[in-house]
């Protein structure tokens, strides 16, 4: 289960690069910028589904 703990954050640091990458190719190719900004988009929507299923399944567990 930890495990799945700190691969919650690895998504929030490909959200981060993802961002990164959008922002530095913003003047020199858009659609390589709207790409990334897809995927930082879809990385922190899976960090928030994520933390949310598992502090479910903590709760499960304490029951």
């Amino acid at each position: 289960m930890k495990l799945l703990k700190y691969l919650q954050w690895a998504y929030l640091a490909f959200f981060v690069l993802f961002l990164y990458d959008a922002i530095s190719n913003w003047n020199i190719d858009r659609g390589r910028s709207y790409v990334s900004l897809f995927f930082a988009a879809l990385a922190l929507f899976i960090y928030f589904f994520r933390k949310k299923y598992r502090k479910r399944f903590e709760e499960r567990g304490k029951l």
